[in-house]
């Protein structure tokens, strides 16, 4: 049996979509992997999956996957694709969804056809102490113990943000994610604060590798730019792949504004991917 998918992208970050609402798919970390698969499956920096809420006031619950197979917490990215997807299906600009993390609000500022859709996330708030990171033990999430001193949150996922005059340092990347002081790994963002409303910023993500944009990173950079006291509450980042702008409002939410676009559909044989 054949599964229908939908690979769309925010940025550059490509996703494959499977609606699992009405039918649910053997999609083991195994598969998951396989599908991710640049070379042998359909290729993706995440897989994702929908299926029916547990909550009433979501429209849909989605799970995020790195191409390794493991789970993610969250991706600011592929949220904005699924709100795209699920807006236009309900024909909605206002929606609520639902994460290993909790509930997620999306609202559509506008659509084009060439352009994508400009879609804005309140992330929610981000976590600050060592614990939520998580880090393996009781230190200040503001200056880690490691060279560069980098600041540490969770955005529903571990991030780690290096404030750097050189994104050369970037490629260090590989190796601080897998560093004893995070035991569930982390992805590692690199920043270079061009002025008080704007950054640029490579990130190492965990279970991918680089990426042409990671959206809880750029969040995760954004209010820890703010802690440091480099730049304010409202920044564009500008990513490999282009821009997108990060707002810390006073509520202590993270909103996260950035295009998401379909790239194509198609169908796939799960049965030619081993379990």
């Amino acid at each position: 049996m054949r599964t229908f998918f939908q690979k769309m992208h925010g940025l550059g970050n490509d996703f494959v979509i499977v609606d699992e609402r009405a039918t649910s798919f053997d999609l083991t970390p195994r598969r998951i992997a396989g599908l991710a698969d640049r070379r042998r499956g359909i290729g993706c920096d995440q897989f994702v999956t929908l299926s029916a809420p547990e909550d009433s006031k979501a429209s849909v619950f989605v799970r995020f996957f790195n191409p390794d197979g493991s789970e993610a917490g969250a991706c600011g990215n592929a949220s904005r694709c699924v709100a795209s997807l699920i807006g236009q299906e309900l024909h909605t600009d206002s929606l609520t969804f639902e994460t290993q993390n909790g509930l997620l609000e999306a609202r559509i500022l506008s659509r084009d056809e060439m352009k994508g859709t400009v879609v804005t996330v309140d992330m929610g708030r981000p976590r600050t102490d060592w614990q939520a990171v998580p880090l393996a033990k009781a230190v200040d999430t503001l200056r880690l113990p490691l060279a560069g001193e980098p600041a540490a949150l969770s955005m529903g996922n571990p991030h780690a943000t290096f404030f750097v005059t050189d994104l050369s340092e970037a490629e260090r990347g590989p190796a601080l994610e897998i560093d004893p002081l995070f035991p569930d790994r982390a992805n590692i963002g690199f920043a270079r604060i061009d002025a008080p409303d704007r950054m640029r910023l490579r990130v190492w993500e965990r279970g991918a590798g680089f990426t042409l944009a990671c959206g809880s990173g750029a969040c995760a950079a954004v209010v820890n730019a703010v802690r440091r006291g480099l730049g304010e509450r409202r920044m564009t980042v500008e990513v490999d792949g282009g821009e997108m702008v990060i707002a810390w409002d006073a509520d202590d939410h993270v909103l996260m504004t950035g295009p998401a676009q379909l790239a194509f559909e198609g169908t796939v044989d799960l049965e030619a991917y081993p379990k």
